[in-house]
């Protein structure tokens, strides 16, 4: 697929189950994916460790939303290899100029130590990558953001594929039925990103502890 795509046929993409990716951040090529096997966080069953919960108490970072949507998408690409090029950057642009592509960023100071960004229709939260350049910021980025899909109404966070990071947070692997069955459900509900203030070290661990 060439790298003509438009912000309307990736929301189009998404509603039916499939996402683009380059091969490299230098392949003006974008392909779909449909994966077998999808990655997502069940939402009720996010496991925050004893560990993370003592980093969030501690309060050593500073969470926004939507404040520094580019440079965490310039954070997530900073690596050896990435799969988002310069056509998907454009899109993701697009797409928050137009309330549909939303970030969540960690600071320590006025550093940007980690966060994380994504896509949302409906009820479904499509999280696109995440990064850290701080140790914990990414899964500080991660619990804050699964307490605001939760608090928001959103039902379904799909993560793509499964990580070993991410599973160790909660996320699992379900068949390609069950997710569209879940992103069928999903995409019927209304639910806001931007509908809550980021919520304190204090109320966070609080939900977490009496759902997880």
């Amino acid at each position: 697929m060439a790298n003509r795509l438009s912000a309307e046929l990736l929301l189009s993409g998404y509603a039916r189950g499939i996402f683009p990716m380059a091969a490299s951040r230098d392949d003006p090529e974008l392909h779909w994916f449909a994966p077998r096997m999808r990655g997502v966080i069940p939402l009720q069953n996010f496991h925050i460790s004893r560990s993370l919960a003592r980093v969030i108490r501690r309060e050593t970072f500073t969470i926004s939303t939507n404040r520094a949507f580019g440079p965490v998408i310039e954070g997530c690409a900073d690596r050896d290899e990435t799969w988002i090029n310069a056509g998907l950057r454009r899109l993701y642009d697009e797409l928050h100029g137009a309330g549909y592509a939303h970030s969540l960023e960690v600071w320590r100071g006025a550093d940007l130590a980690g966060g994380v960004f994504g896509v949302t229709l409906g009820g479904a939260f499509f999280g696109e990558s995440m990064f850290s350049r701080v140790r914990d910021a990414s899964k500080v980025a991660l619990a804050y953001t699964v307490d605001r899909l939760r608090t928001a109404g959103f039902t379904l966070f799909d993560t793509q594929y499964l990580t070993a990071h991410l599973a160790s947070l909660g996320a699992i692997e379900i068949p390609r039925a069950d997710y569209e069955r879940q992103l069928a459900r999903a995409l019927s509900i209304t639910a806001d990103f931007t509908a809550a203030p980021v919520a304190s070290a204090q109320s966070i661990l609080q939900r977490m502890t009496q759902t997880s």
